[in-house]
């Protein structure tokens, strides 16, 4: 294949990308766009003992499409090459794009995956490439979406290359037609009601007007962008591994970053908390997050897709799952022993001992029989010893720095009145005797080892 001086750049590019005896597969439709990306692969196959697969997928959407499979299957006999195809008859109307690429690609890959290819190879120009930039940015996108469609992708055990983004559409048909290659026209690419078409037929033109190969400084355009997404990104996976560790989030270090940085660790812990689950995520949930980071509030919590909170404890932001943090309510006659819920421990003592938040000192002819252990209640109130008045057990809590994750867990004791007596190992309420004072009970709280 005898190329002009203007359609030189994919021939380099392939110089030094292909090896000897690679296997490539490329996505042929039948188009000019992969006609000539076969026939540009054709001139490697003999020179480096290439296997090439031609891969085609038939969308079954137009009475052409048979014509068009026949066609290829019948150019990748002519030429030695190996064929597969794949049709597809039924889609999703809603999303017919969407789902068609996804069968598509699917296809591909098994096919890579069935030679063990080194590449596979897609047409796709540097008019695609100026499409593509120039939707994402109508509708809104990242960096690394920004740039539009990369030369080489890395795959798993194999890259997807785009040859051919050096040329745009006008220097593929010029080749096809002198020199006489066959080559089919999907008539769906002139239709209006797809957005990339009004691209194409809008804007394009005018871009060219302005310069013939503007294409090339798109792709330059995207190259940059790539380059500086690269950068960042390597930034940002070290600054992952200093604030975030363990589930949890630095809140006092991931705060010093500077806040575009701030905000792509943020996403790439998201990726790293929800991993398969990732589409579930989106811009408000990173937002909300960011959000939960700078907040004033010592414990608050956000609530994240498919049952997971990112719960912020003081300095720490961990995640969790919501049924971890749904204990169950507890409430005890308390006699001699109690074993809680979380292994804690209160027990009767027979003389005195300490005399700090861990003791309880009662006299029984103040309070009501018998004594009762249950979990915290929304409305709690504690007549608090040596203060004036009552006091909510929440703000107690926050007081206290007790991380909102353990609250569930922690127990109050009552007497029978349900007057607040005591928040073991945290305060102590009025009815509190000094040891030099009258009292009959005496409790201690024990925490489980390891607490």
């Amino acid at each position: 294949m005898n190329e002009g001086d203007s359609l030189n750049n994919s021939k380099t590019f392939l110089d030094s990308l292909l090896k000897e005896k690679d296997t490539v597969v490329l996505a042929i439709s039948g188009g000019p766009d992969s006609m000539y990306l076969a026939n540009l692969l054709l001139v490697y196959k003999d020179k480096l003992n290439l296997k090439i697969i031609i891969a085609h997928v038939n969308h079954s959407l137009r009475k052409q499409s048979e014509e068009e499979e026949i066609f290829v299957k019948k150019y990748a006999e002519e030429n030695k090459l190996l064929f597969e195809y794949l049709r597809i008859d039924n889609y999703n109307k809603e999303n017919f794009h969407n789902y068609a690429r996804t069968k598509r690609y699917k296809f591909f890959y098994e096919i890579v995956k069935k030679y063990q290819a080194n590449y596979l190879m897609t047409a796709h120009h540097g008019d695609d490439l100026i499409e593509t930039i120039l939707m994402r940015l109508t509708r809104g996108s990242s960096l690394k979406g920004y740039s539009g469609i990369k030369l080489i992708t890395e795959g798993e055990n194999f890259k997807i290359v785009r040859p051919l983004l050096f040329l745009d559409k006008k220097q593929i048909i010029d080749y096809m037609d002198q020199n006489k290659l066959k080559y089919y026209i999907d008539s769906s690419n002139q239709s209006s009601k797809y957005t990339r078409n009004r691209y194409r037929q809008n804007i394009l033109p005018f871009l060219k007007k302005e310069d013939k190969n503007v294409h090339l400084k798109y792709l330059e355009f995207s190259q940059e962008l790539e380059s500086a997404d690269k950068y960042i990104e390597r930034v940002v996976l070290k600054e992952v591994k200093k604030v975030y560790k363990d589930n949890k989030i630095d809140v006092e270090k991931i705060k010093k970053l500077d806040d575009y940085i701030l905000k792509k660790v943020i996403e790439e812990i998201l990726h790293l908390v929800y991993n398969n689950e990732l589409a579930k995520v989106n811009k408000k949930h990173q937002e909300a997050l960011y959000n939960l980071i700078n907040t004033d509030k010592p414990n608050s919590f956000i609530n994240l897709p498919i049952n997971i909170i990112a719960l912020k404890e003081y300095n720490n932001i961990s995640f969790k799952k919501t049924k971890d943090l749904e204990k169950e309510n507890f409430n005890y006659i308390f006699n001699e022993e109690l074993i809680l819920p979380n292994k804690d421990r209160i027990i009767k003592l027979a003389k005195p001992d300490k005399t700090d938040n861990f003791y309880l000192y009662l006299d029984s002819k103040e309070i009501t029989l018998p004594l009762i252990v249950r979990s915290i209640q929304a409305q709690d109130k504690m007549a608090v010893k040596n203060l004036k008045g009552h006091k909510k057990i929440k703000d107690i809590l926050i007081d206290s720095k007790i991380p909102i994750s353990i609250r569930k867990q922690i127990p109050v004791v009552t007497d029978s009145q349900n007057n607040i007596l005591w928040l073991p190992g945290i305060k102590k309420s009025k009815f509190d005797k000094a040891k030099e004072q009258n009292y009959d009970i005496i409790l201690k709280y024990e925490k489980k080892e390891g607490d």
